[in-house]
């Protein structure tokens, strides 16, 4: 089985039919014994970052809008950046990980290349996430550098899957709905 460490991508099953994790990529942003934590890198919303935090817009990834990181706590804005790593809050890998929305994105000029917003992160308490990977649910994998800050969303879970090996490759084409094939 593959390591969960944070960097990683969890991919849903295409047999996977929780709403707010169908046909999802997460981003394993922290875990530890106590639990997982990530955000769905996949779910765009239709809220335009610079109506909410101007600040941050202009260094925002296309499309420059909330997405929507899961069903905990979704008025939480949970920031992801590529950056100086001194200016991570969280280091996922260097130069890549979270943010404290609470720093001023403009005093240090060049300190972050670009951001993604989250509204709300995917948690899994201790062992549970290991559960859900028992039941073959989800599938981790390695992440590329550009994955967190895709310009084309709707599209990633089909691409992770298809530069995937083998069997799990084949998922990539497995139809949205099955009973209409």
């Amino acid at each position: 089985m593959t390591e969960i460490r944070p960097g990683k991508l969890l991919v849903a099953s295409p047999l996977l039919e929780d709403p707010n994790f169908r046909r999802a990529v997460v981003l394993v942003c922290m875990y530890s014994d106590e639990g997982t934590m990530g955000v769905v890198l996949n779910r765009p919303l239709e809220i335009p970052v610079v109506d909410r935090l101007a600040a941050w817009s202009e260094l925002v990834a296309s499309p420059a809008v909330f997405f929507d990181g899961g069903p905990v706590e979704p008025n939480l804005v949970v920031a992801l950046a590529r950056g100086d790593s001194d200016r991570l809050s969280t280091s996922i890998e260097p130069g890549f990980g979270l943010v404290d929305l609470e720093t001023d994105p403009h005093a240090v000029p060049g300190a972050f290349e670009v951001v993604r917003l989250f509204g709300g992160y995917a948690g899994w308490g201790a062992g549970q996430f290991e559960s859900e990977l028992g039941e073959d649910a989800w599938y981790i994998v390695d992440a590329l550098p550009g994955d967190a800050f895709t310009e084309e969303p709707d599209t990633l879970w089909r691409e992770v899957l298809r530069r995937q090996s083998g069997d799990l490759q084949m998922l990539a084409y497995y139809p949205e709905r099955l009973e209409l094939n």
